[in-house]
């Protein structure tokens, strides 16, 4: 533990020590010179003189706050599929509070109570149950009288009913005795008749009684009965009901005009002023009536039966609508011209029965514009766009919908909305590739050339080229894709040297296998760098496999037992580990291990078992593609099955063309190129992007098609 002098202290208080030692001879601490020791409890007595004196009392409770800050990385894939790393930082705080000791001590001392005060406490505690109990007992019995009250009542209730039945039956046993005795008495009396007349008087009040307890019983029975029937009626409703919602509906159709000529022609003759039924005999003439000397009246009943057969025989004759012409409306009066006479309906009314709705298949592309969706459902654009308004979307009738939203809308309009792209031609280049089947044949390995920066890459296919071509790049570094095939005594190989995996990554994300084998060139001296972790993963994610080329294994730098505990901790395992990744010691200046490196490479091939068509249609990818300032747009594709000859039709992403001319990876012209050879065309309208797929198409306009809706689609 450090000893702190008077000097140091006032050194760090900013303080002269002769004030600093007055402090202290003040706070009771005797310190005779600056060199004198100060222990912590010298300090806090001057600390506790310094508060006190001050008017401060800052003893009384100490907070102490600690944080703690930590902070982690996680990798997390987003949208694209790319790999990102997040920062994640916990913050933690925690606040230690120390209490002082006289307080700590007047919290754990227990209040001093008297003897006198706690008796009385005790006294006054056993008075309150005293009276709980008492209030107790006082509600039970309240309950319990209650209880006998209302038993005492019960058993009075039933009594009483009771007695009422056993009058109600004895006065019944007796109304129906003194009737039988009665009709026994008038039988041999009938010739006294003023002796028999007062005998039936005499039970007349308990007949009453009689005929009005059975009155109420067959009140009761046949409000029984009116209940039953209302019960079922209700519960046949409710069938009747459940079965009308479960049935299928039902389209209505018009009748046949031969049945509704029926009904029309019955209420013609009634609707019909004229036809009226005749008057009584005896009732008056009406106001207005016809006599019978007037001649009028005799021409209008003698024309009234010619009307009606006009009216029916123009009723028979159909006019271009199928409706009545001419004399369609019922009554004597001829209709007035204009609207105004039209509004009135007659006895043939223009009905039209309902229809039910007719659902659709509708197919929904990815894009389709309002009004097309409404007459692929034959409604009105309008009710589409009320529709949309409903749900929530203010659209017109040339907006473009994606596919969810039409779905969506088709589908609560009561059609099938069905996923399907029949506006996309590119549906139909599947078609021609089933029909055709052609022979398999082995074809060339293709082998990417991977790893850092430096490390060697272009030098070794150098030397397996036997050319120079690091020495014609910008400072001796790759600038872009190469892509080259080289014939070997044990086979063909094709070779791409990628500078910086853009391509690669760019074929992966579009699900392309552009490459079979990876050859990882690590520097023996340089070790494991950031791309040869970026090309490992790369490898492993397209699902090739790896063979390690362990280069510059001539410098007296270069460490391989180093070099493989690194790429083991890459997940890399070499064969002598018990892995299945090869590991070769080669060097691109003196052409150590090259053979070996061909030689497993091949290796890996043979068990891979490559094979393709050579007699169908080209098919493969764009490797790279820039525009040249003389020839145009120009691609370095990479066959990789059938084979690409000069003038075939080439569509490739959204750009398309005829091959005009095509070079190898040494600048000379070739009429044709099979699976896993690098060519380098001309002729495309547009420069397409690498990575994607290119393939031979037989028609023109095909391509041009195809090509149109792929820069359309990826407009919009």
């Amino acid at each position: 533990m450090a000893v702190t002098t008077v000097a140091q202290l006032a050194a760090e208080l900013n303080r002269s020590a002769s004030a600093l030692l007055e402090q202290l001879q003040s706070a009771g601490v005797s310190k005779a010179s600056t060199d004198d020791a100060l222990t912590d409890a010298d300090k806090e007595r001057l600390l506790d003189h310094l508060r006190s004196s001050h008017g401060t009392t800052g003893g009384e409770r100490k907070k102490i706050t600690l944080t703690r800050k930590s902070t982690s990385e996680i990798k997390q894939a987003d949208a694209s599929g790319k790999a990102r790393t997040i920062q994640v930082e916990v913050r933690k705080k925690r606040t230690f509070i120390k209490r002082d000791e006289t307080a700590a001590v007047e919290a754990s001392a227990a209040p001093m109570v008297d003897e006198a005060e706690l008796q009385r406490r005790e006294t006054e505690a056993q008075a309150q149950a005293e009276l709980l109990r008492r209030q107790e007992a006082e509600l039970e019995e309240k309950r319990r009288l209650r209880e006998e009250q209302a038993k005492a009542e019960r058993e009075a209730a039933e009594a009483r009913q009771r007695e009422a039945a056993e009058a109600a039956a004895k006065a019944a046993a007796d109304a129906s005795a003194s009737a039988k005795a009665a009709g026994g008495k008038a039988a041999p009396a009938q010739p006294a008749a003023p002796a028999a007349a007062p005998a039936p008087v005499e039970p007349a009040k308990p007949m009453l009684r009689v005929i009005k307890a059975a009155d109420v019983v067959d009140e009761e029975k046949q409000r029984a009965v009116e209940l039953a029937k209302r019960r079922k009626a209700a519960e046949d409703e409710a069938s009747a009901i459940r079965a009308m919602m479960s049935a299928p509906k039902r389209v209505l159709t018009a009748k046949k005009p031969e049945e509704a000529a029926k009904p029309e022609a019955g209420k013609e003759g009634i609707k019909g002023t004229i036809h009226k039924a005749a008057a009584a005999p005896g009732a008056p003439a009406a106001p207005g009536a016809a006599k019978p000397g007037d001649k009028k009246s005799i021409k209008s009943e003698k024309l009234s039966s010619s009307w009606a057969d006009d009216a029916a025989k123009k009723r028979a004759v159909k006019g271009r609508t199928d409706a009545p012409a001419g004399g369609a409306r019922a009554g004597w009066r001829a209709p007035r011209g204009g609207r105004r006479g039209e509004r009135g309906d007659g006895g043939t009314s223009s009905f039209v029965a309902p229809v039910e709705q007719q659902v659709q298949e509708v197919h929904v592309p990815e894009t389709i514009s309002v009004a097309d969706l409404a007459h692929k459902m034959s409604v009105k654009a309008s009710e589409v766009i009320k529709q949309l308004m409903k749900l929530g979307q203010m659209v017109t009738i040339n907006q473009q919908l994606d596919q969810e939203t039409a779905m969506i809308l088709v589908e609560e309009m009561g059609h099938k909305a069905v996923a399907a792209k029949l506006d996309d031609p590119e549906a139909f280049l599947e078609e021609g590739e089933t029909e055709a089947v052609h022979e398999l044949q082995p074809r060339a390995p293709v082998v990417t050339v991977m790893g850092h920066v430096d490390h060697g890459k272009t030098s070794l296919l150098d030397y397996i080229r036997t050319a120079r071509v690091a020495a014609g790049e910008a400072g001796g570094i790759t600038q872009h894709i190469g892509a080259y095939h080289v014939d070997t005594p044990r086979g063909m190989i094709t070779f791409l040297d990628t500078p910086g995996h853009a391509a690669f990554t760019a074929m992966r994300a579009r699900g392309a296998k552009a490459t079979d084998i990876v050859i990882l060139v690590v520097a023996a001296d340089d070790g494991v760098m950031p791309q040869t972790k970026e090309a490992i993963h790369h490898a492993k994610a397209a699902g090739v496999p790896i063979v390690v080329a362990m280069n510059k294994i001539d410098k007296p730098e270069a460490n391989i037992e180093r070099l493989k505990s690194e790429l083991v901790a890459e997940q890399v395992v070499p064969e002598d580990f018990g892995g299945d990744s090869p590991f070769v010691p080669v060097s691109a200046k003196t052409g150590q291990g090259i053979d070996s490196l061909l030689e497993q490479v091949l290796l890996q091939a043979e068990v891979l078992e490559l094979r393709s068509p050579t007699e169908a249609m080209a098919k493969g990818l764009v490797i790279e593609a820039q525009l040249d300032k003389g020839r145009g747009p120009v691609a370095t594709v990479l066959v990789q099955s059938g084979t690409l000859k000069r003038g075939d039709v080439v569509l490739a992403g959204s750009s398309y063309g005829r091959v005009r001319a095509m070079l190898d990876e040494n600048g000379k012209p070739t009429t044709e190129a099979g699976p896993s050879i690098p060519v380098e065309i001309q002729g495309l309208t547009e420069v397409p992007q690498a990575g994607d797929e290119f393939m031979v198409l037989a028609d023109e306009r095909r391509a041009r098609e195809i090509a149109t809706f792929r820069s359309g689609k990826y407009r919009d």
